[in-house]
């Protein structure tokens, strides 16, 4: 059957509507895309034909109202809609919604969705068509004591999971029984606020494996390929953070097996169109089905990569009612070379990666060849509160794995995002480790191979780092000084007497740098950081750019200012230091006054103390959402609560006020 359609309503936002819509211009197709408030400048409703405002800023209240999204299809005349990733995109209700609208889901069929979206019911699925799935429990009774019960006699560890969707939320491995009920419960509170669905289901923690998808793809005349697997084994909680094609740790003959185990996996609820079917491979070979993601995913572009393919074609095809491009044994002799990809999130690796929000004020995507580069992301463009904090995907691809890992280190190095603290040093860890390198890790990596404290460690500047911070704001100031006064750039550090040092005093993460600047000439600077003393010559300033000497090195870095200092990339790592020289002392723990704020922008999921009410130090007083996260905020002394300023359900700023304490006399 042919369904026709000439303009497509993208039903998201971000990075995958931007390609969504590249996708569909490749094709021929108009674009419309839909932004909430907090979008209206977003590069997706720049680059797509036409744009609909959806609603307020909350995904809850914008890009999750399947009644918005039907009447932007209505107001823009777009009759076709793609869901993309995320969002609505594996909700039944939503296909259902779209096709009885008499317009056209590129996607699964809402069966298919509804039967496979439930990670319990498409598991019973899954284990009546033969597929290898791991022991657990995924009944209907979802009290504490049965799913406890369940728990211990499967036998700790285990993995308590939300039945519905994905992305690591409402996930926890529990290895003692004493925190199952919490973790339990946790989990439970966790799905509801991200799905609408607060459904779990137990099962057998299988540690040290890898995480091996196998891309699917069906059409309306029942033929069913893979395009055989993506490893996403390196992780941080249950999330994924770097994926690779094909895995370092499968063969010919197990892709094999696995591929047709994925093809049985979507026959068994009559699958079209893109999708993923998720496995736990053991170190023994033995894999499990996990779940299937009816959907495009987001690291669909590896695959694309080593397959020379248009997957978001394939999906344009399908949806139009043509079968499959290809055969399986035609899929299987284009697999050619190695691509490994990268989230690029904005969240803070030394603080237990805590999400970021603020101006973007740089953004140069890498760009050569076998890169690729994923974004939604405009400079001077604004990083809100209310979605998720992927950003980018940074692809790099090559003849072999290691040629892949190269480029992508290439690319993390030459890509400046600047104004917003984001994950890219941390994954310029993870693809330099020599354990990444060579190919034999699983799940575990980042626990196992980057504790907390190296995290910390690793973002210690260099005294080369300080000091040419030191010497931008010091050039930055001048340049504001000399532009108000008119003066001609030649004039820029003339003096009229023997060159004058300033002193700074510059904060970067947990640490407090004294440095003093002085001006020796036009390029050349001083800069004095204890006892030690270096000459620094800026060879070339651009914009962004600048290009010194120190040592008799020459080196280049990236820098952006900000209102109160300096941002700085060089060497692999990217700080901002604020300028506290005229600040007033802080106190030394951040909360010990007894006057606890919002670390970032987000949503008051629950207020769990009042006014008059004791409290210990380490207490969780309340639970805050941002970026489909929840985050405990915790007393940093034991005291008493004089106020509440907040309430459950209030959108609030960081730096906000939420709890007041009178501190315990020491």
């Amino acid at each position: 059957m042919t369904m026709n359609f000439r303009k497509v309503l993208i039903a998201n936002r971000g990075e995958i509507a931007v390609r969504l819509i590249r996708g569909c211009r490749k094709m021929g197709y108009q674009t419309v895309a839909v932004y909430s408030e907090a979008d209206r400048q977003a590069l997706h409703v720049a680059v797509a034909d036409e744009a609909v405002c959806i609603g307020a800023a909350p995904a809850s209240e914008s890009y999750l109202v399947v009644d918005n999204i039907l009447q932007a299809a209505r107001v823009s005349g777009a009759d076709a809609v793609h869901p993309g990733y995320g969002f609505l995109s594996e909700r039944e209700d939503f296909s259902r919604a779209v096709q009885e609208a008499g317009l056209v889901f590129i996607g699964p069929d809402p069966f298919s969705i509804g039967a496979m979206g439930n990670k319990s019911a498409s598991k019973l699925r899954m284990i009546a068509a033969d597929v290898p799935c791991v022991p657990g429990y995924q009944g209907d009774d979802q009290t504490d004591a049965t799913l406890v019960g369940e728990a211990r006699k499967i036998g700790l560890p285990v993995m308590v999971k939300a039945a519905a969707g994905g992305g690591g939320r409402g996930m926890r491995l529990v290895h003692q029984e004493a925190d199952l009920l919490g973790a339990i419960q946790s989990a439970r509170s966790e799905a509801s606020n991200s799905f609408g669905d607060g459904q779990l289901l137990v099962e057998k923690a299988v540690l040290n494996a890898r995480h091996v998808e196998i891309q699917i793809f069906g059409d309306r005349h029942g033929n069913v390929v893979h395009f055989g697997e993506r490893d996403c084994s390196v992780q941080r909680r249950n999330q994924k953070v770097v994926e690779e094609a094909p895995s370092p740790a499968v063969d010919d003959s197990l892709r094999e097996r696995m591929g047709a185990a994925a093809v049985a996996a979507a026959r068994a609820v009559n699958y079209v169109g893109a999708g993923t079917v998720e496995f736990m491979l053991d170190a023994d070979g033995a894999f499990y089905f996990l779940e299937m993601n009816t959907r495009l995913q987001v690291e669909h572009p590896v695959t694309e990569a080593v397959y020379d393919v248009d997957l978001v074609e394939w999906q344009l095809r399908v949806a139009m009612g043509e079968a499959l491009p290809m055969s399986q044994a035609q899929i299987n002799a284009r697999r050619q070379g190695w691509a490994i990809e990268v989230r690029l999130c904005t969240e803070d690796p030394a603080r237990n990666f805590m999400p970021q929000t603020g101006p973007l004020l740089a953004w140069r995507p890498a760009t050569g060849a076998g890169m690729r580069v994923d974004h939604g992301l405009r400079e001077g463009g604004v990083i809100s509160p209310f979605y998720d904090s992927m950003q980018a995907k940074l692809i790099a691809s090559g003849a072999t794995r290691e040629q892949a890992r190269h480029r992508l280190l290439q690319m993390l190095d030459e890509t400046v995002l600047l104004g917003v603290n984001s994950n890219q040093d941390f994954l310029r860890q993870i693809i330099a480790h020599p354990v990444f390198a060579d190919g034999h890790f699983s799940t575990g990596f980042i626990a196992e191979n980057m504790p907390a404290d190296t995290l910390s460690d690793a973002r210690r500047p260099d005294a080369t780092h300080s000091a040419l911070a030191a010497v931008m704001l010091y050039r930055c100031a001048a340049r504001k000084l000399a532009d108000d006064a008119g003066l001609d750039s030649e004039l820029l550090n003339w003096q009229s007497s023997a060159p004058a040092a300033v002193g700074f005093k510059l904060a970067a993460g947990e640490d407090t740098h004294l440095v003093t600047v002085k001006a020796l000439d036009e390029s050349r600077y001083s800069v004095q950081d204890g006892s030690t003393e270096r000459v620094i010559e800026l060879m070339a300033v651009g914009a962004l750019d600048v290009q010194f000497m120190v040592d008799g090195k020459a080196s280049r870095a990236s820098y952006a200012q900000a209102a109160g200092g300096i941002w700085l990339r060089q060497n692999g790592l990217t700080l901002c230091y604020a300028d506290q020289t005229l600040a007033a002392a802080e106190k030394e723990l951040a909360g010990s006054d007894g006057r606890l704020t919002a670390p970032m922008d987000g949503k008051m999921v629950s207020v769990l103390v009042a006014t008059g009410e004791q409290v210990s130090k380490g207490q969780t007083l309340a639970v805050l959402e941002a970026m489909k996260m929840e985050f405990q905020i915790c007393s940093a002394v034991a005291g008493v609560v004089e106020a509440v300023a907040a309430q459950a359900g209030q959108q609030v700023k960081a730096r906000q006020l939420l709890i007041a304490l009178k501190p315990a006399a020491s």
